[in-house]
């Protein structure tokens, strides 16, 4: 197996606010939508989508109660500090819960952290180091 993500899937509790919350608070583009699930435009990265946490829970074979931390940080690197305080700040007013505001990392970095409705963690960071990174924009 090759160290690669074809898709990420997100189990949502309720997939029109969190259509809403990636479409209308993020400016996220929808690719398909089948009703049951959405997958939003790429943009050159990872296909993204959601689908009832139930179902999804089901399909996959485990229970879809769960709480604390799961373990796993979605990460969008940017080009600027000034844009990872735009994104925090979108982010926020779309809804999510600012989990870490935007400063100074203990890496050297920059970056903020937020939680959208579900409780995905999005961690938003620049580093001025390196030309190689994964950056989103």
């Amino acid at each position: 197996m090759k160290a690669h993500v074809s898709s990420i899937l997100l189990g949502v509790q309720d997939l029109a606010r969190s259509k809403a919350f990636y479409t209308e608070g993020l400016g996220w583009k929808i690719k398909d939508d089948y009703g049951v699930s959405v997958f939003f435009e790429p943009d050159g990265g990872t296909l993204v989508g959601f689908y009832g946490r139930e179902g999804l829970a089901g399909q996959v074979g485990t229970s879809a109660e769960g709480s604390g931390f799961s373990g796993l940080v979605l990460t969008y690197v940017v080009r600027s500090e000034a844009r990872v305080d735009e994104v925090v700040a979108e982010a926020e007013k779309a809804g999510a819960t600012i989990l870490k505001a935007a400063g100074a990392l203990p890496w050297g970095g920059y970056g903020g952290t937020f939680a959208d409705l579900d409780g995905y963690i999005w961690s938003i960071s620049y580093s001025p180091k390196g030309a190689d990174q994964p950056y989103a924009e």
